[in-house]
């Protein structure tokens, strides 16, 4: 095979991220040149393009290195192909006529840096479960050339925030084009401006993602900048930011004849392709917008994610007329109606218009993201339905799940290859699948656990190296970061996004029990912490700053670790590698928290508050609970409840249970509870079961309607 061959097959597996939850592809492009494949952030496109020809000649000389690859794109290709799929035989409408799925941000990958949390991640293994389903979707989301921020810490440990234009040539991403070839284009009308929208596209296995982009030449400056940076500027740019998104997805997918049976919107940001989509059934059917709202809401998904009311949008009434006012003169509808649509109480003029309440008010199909989140979304959007009993408020919920692939570690997956037959991917949401763990052999699980703890040790030392040096810190310093954690200690992760309910504080709040915990002569704990405050989240700053300070004493160095600039990439290690996952979130305020379900695929014990997922997964022997459930109505005195409870579960149950060993030298009682935990929670809680209960009690239902409402020459522009 010569260099032309070789890079020919490289960018054939480059430019479909199912390179990204398949590890024998991964190790293709690591293999090459692990320092470099490290050096890129993983980035295949970036990758080849810098990896010399003289190692490309070197490996194509080697049999080995051309029987993988030439292996990996032939598996590549069959995945593609299969034709006998769950989607094929369950799904047959929506090969006709897709499910488009709105977001405003995509958690991919960490080379595709335009997500900040679990909102994007959650929509990245939707993508990825759906294209293993074979269940026809089209994502929708911003192309955001300066990603969220690359955090770093300053010797305070002071949140800084940098942004990094990134070069759409290194990433996976081509430009939509028409059947000629020409570059796709689209006109969003937002205020007085019409903004230039053009698509790229990324193949996520056997669907795509389109990211719409304004950077683009004959805009303004300030339209070009819209799609530069995640959740940022004022309210006018988020508008401007929603319209594109809403509006102008609708429209690009039109312009590239995909026609949509059923719009489905991953929180409030996309409200306005509802809109946009009644304006083309008023234009294909020739009916006024008060005719087609039904239908429009019967075509239409909406998953809501926050309970938290500071973190709803809002705008003012004038805002909302100015923006939207060439899409309300198309609708034919008042500036009142218009307002209306969004404002839980139309009669108050002053009401600030909520996108979220647009999408509960025009969609038929709504869901919270547990069980415990449905019951406070129904309290919280009571209002919008008040003749109804909140018991009866049309909110249900479908919990959510992870792609089980893209977070599970290599050395996991052997395990169940070898206890659960090779298919067990494809029979992962079947209880009966989960049975076979309890024959696993503890002494083998016990040593992938050491493995995988080993291997997180290995990631944090040189990450933590990497960020003293950059830091400019002192070699004895530097140094002392390749000493941190221990490999026989139990290791507790914490990573997350960092905001006040999250409550990472809890941990910090008794430092002398602390420093005997970690200290302990017999069994001590350690713990790795990682996250990311919103810039313009200050309490959520002063906490991740006190982290930074504890972590620096000298009782807690190398015992308590902070790591900077929190990623995808991060996230996986912790998740992979921790034996006791820690989630401390105020009750009810976590709408799900799916990090506890990508550490418990792992192997990992969840210790827990009963909030979001775990609230309808604890049963008592698979896990720790914090508290009992309560929701104290002074939030000081419950956050003190639930510190001390994590204390007491802490040190009277976790770590006597992981310490006690036989004879050999294994914890029976702890391996016990991880097979209990992974036979009654990893069938239910990943993503493959979530996207069947949004096929079949979603997308197949809402089918209909749209069909060809958006063909090109009916465009609205």
């Amino acid at each position: 095979m010569d260099i032309n061959d070789i890079v020919a097959k490289l960018e054939d597996l480059a430019h479909n991220f199912y390179w990204g939850w398949h590890p024998e592809v991964i190790n293709v492009f690591r293999d090459l040149d692990p320092q470099l494949w490290r050096t890129v952030n993983h980035n295949p496109i970036e990758f080849i393009a810098r990896l010399a020809k003289k190692v490309l000649a070197e490996k194509a000389a080697q049999p080995v290195s051309e029987t993988h690859l030439s292996q990996a794109v032939q598996q590549l290709h069959r995945y593609l192909e299969t034709p006998d799929t769950w989607g094929h035989w369950h799904a047959g409408p929506l090969r006709v006529n897709p499910v488009a799925y709105f977001c405003a941000e995509f958690g991919l990958h960490e080379s595709l840096p335009i997500y900040s949390g679990g909102l994007g991640v959650l929509a990245g293994d939707h993508l990825k479960a759906a294209s293993d389903l074979a269940v026809p979707i089209i994502g929708v989301g911003l192309c955001y050339m300066k990603g969220y921020f690359e955090q770093s810490l300053d010797a305070n440990g002071w949140q800084q925030e940098h942004y990094v234009n990134y070069d759409i040539s290194t990433l996976p991403l081509t430009p939509t084009t028409d059947e000629y070839g020409r570059p796709i284009r689209i006109i969003v009308r937002a205020g007085s401006s019409d903004i230039c929208v053009r698509a790229w596209a990324a193949d996520i296995g056997r669907n795509r993602l389109l990211l719409l982009d304004t950077n683009v030449e004959g805009n303004s400056e300030k339209d070009r900048a819209l799609t530069s940076t995640l959740y940022s500027g004022d309210d006018e740019l988020r508008i401007r930011q929603q319209i594109v998104l809403g509006v102008g997805g609708l429209r690009m997918l039109a312009a590239m004849n995909i026609h949509p049976s059923v719009i489905h919107l991953n929180e409030g940001h996309a409200a306005f392709a509802i809109l946009a989509l009644a304006l083309s059934l008023m234009k294909r059917d020739g009916q006024p917008f008060e005719n087609v709202q039904k239908l429009a809401a019967g075509m239409t998904v909406f998953t809501i994610h926050t309970p938290i009311e500071a973190a709803i949008d809002r705008y003012e009434p004038e805002l909302i007329k100015q923006e939207l006012e060439p899409l309300r003169d198309q609708l034919k509808i008042t500036e009142k109606e218009l307002l209306a649509l969004g404002q839980i109480d139309p009669e108050n003029d002053q009401e600030a218009f909520c996108p979220t309440v647009l999408a509960l008010k025009m969609s038929q199909w709504r869901n919270g993201v547990s069980a415990l989140h449905a019951r406070v979304s129904r309290s919280m959007w009571h209002n919008i339905w008040p003749e109804l009993r909140e018991d009866r408020i049309p909110i249900g919920f479908i919990t959510n799940g992870v792609h089980v692939s893209t977070w599970l570690a290599e050395a996991m997956n052997q395990l169940y290859d070898r206890y659960l037959g090779k298919d067990w991917l494809e029979r992962i949401d079947n209880p009966n699948t989960w049975t076979a763990v309890t024959q696993i052999d503890d002494a083998e699980l016990w040593e992938k656990g050491q493995f995988l703890r080993n291997h997180l040790i290995e990631y944090v030392r040189r990450t933590a190296y990497a960020q003293a040096k950059a830091k400019g810190e002192s070699e004895e310093i530097c140094k002392a970061t390749l000493t941190y954690l221990s490999p026989s200690v139990l290791t507790i992760g914490f990573a997350r996004r960092f905001a006040a309910y999250k409550r990472c504080n809890l941990i910090f709040e008794d430092l002398n029990w602390l420093e005997h915990i970690v200290n302990h002569p017999e069994r001590p704990v350690q713990i790795v912490i990682a996250g990311k405050a919103h810039p313009k989240d200050t309490p959520a700053k002063q906490i991740l700053q006190k982290v930074f300070q504890v972590a620096r004493e000298s009782r807690f160095l190398g015992k308590v670790v902070l790591l900077e600039n929190y990623s995808i990439n991060v996230s996986r290690h912790l998740v992979q590698g921790a034996d006791l996952w820690l989630s401390l979130p105020r009750r009810p305020l976590e709408a799900c928290g799916t990090s506890g379900q990508k550490a418990m695929i792992n192997g990992a014990l969840n210790m827990s508050v009963l909030d979001g997922w775990w609230a309808e997964a604890y049963n008592g022997r698979n896990g720790f609970a914090i508290g009992s459930g309560g929701e104290h109505a002074d939030w000081e005195r419950q956050d003190s409840l639930d510190a001390q409870s994590f204390r007491n579960v802490l040190e009277e149950k976790v770590i006597p249970l992981f310490y006690d060993r036989d004879g050999q030298g294994i914890p029976r009682g702890w391996l016990a509870m991880q097979k209990h935990a992974l036979r009654t929670l990893a069938w239910k809680f990943n993503a493959r079961r979530m996207l069947r209960d949004y096929t079949l009690g979603c997308y197949l239902p809402a089918v209909g309607g749209l069909a060809s409402s958006l063909a090109p020459d009916k465009q609205a522009h």
